[in-house]
């Protein structure tokens, strides 16, 4: 179903309006509030506080311009130059530009996540999921900004995904061979 004007030029939702949204469908998470974190080092120090798997958010754009928003684990290693045949993308990968994170997903950097699908109304991007992250364990994204974490069942991150029309791809990305890590 194409979005209306009105639903593509609305304000992203804060991270109170994606807790109620998650509240209103019967996803239960657990908030943890902290400082702010902008990098995967930054945020292991909260470990002791946050069970489950942790995750790092790339928001990246292949050569014809179409959006990937990859999730995988914190510690994965993941090939940028192998990434765009996994996920079926023309070429290889770059990063997105801030304005274009905060344009399309309603973030700002460090705060990339899984859960800023909700703010793609148009459905330009694609969800890809590292599927060592899809392990059956808890696992742990930024509400929208990057002084929370939310720990969620992963069938329920899952479904949340699939109501926001991101219906998300399981991979197997791809490992680097000469050791570097993304």
């Amino acid at each position: 179903m194409p979005p209306t004007a009105a639903a593509t030029l609305a304000a992203p939702l804060t991270p109170e309006q994606l807790c109620a949204h998650l509240s209103a469908r019967g996803i239960a998470y657990v908030r943890v509030d902290h400082e702010a974190v902008f990098t995967v080092a930054e945020s292991q120090a909260l470990r002791g506080t946050l069970p489950g798997l942790h995750s790092k958010n790339l928001f990246v754009k292949d050569k014809k311009g179409r959006l990937f928003l990859v999730s995988a684990r914190e510690n994965a290693r993941i090939d940028l130059k192998r990434l765009h045949e996994t996920i079926g993308a023309s070429g290889r990968l770059s990063f997105c530009s801030a304005e274009a994170l905060m344009e399309k997903l309603g973030v700002t950097p460090g705060s990339v996540t899984a859960l800023a699908v909700i703010n793609d109304r148009q459905g330009a991007v694609t969800m890809v999921l590292d599927r060592n992250l899809a392990t059956g364990e808890p696992v742990n994204f930024h509400p929208l900004i990057n002084t929370a974490t939310l720990r969620l069942e992963l069938d329920d991150l899952l479904a949340f995904l699939r109501e926001t029309g991101h219906d998300p791809m399981i991979v197997d990305l791809p490992v680097p061979e000469d050791g570097q890590n993304v």
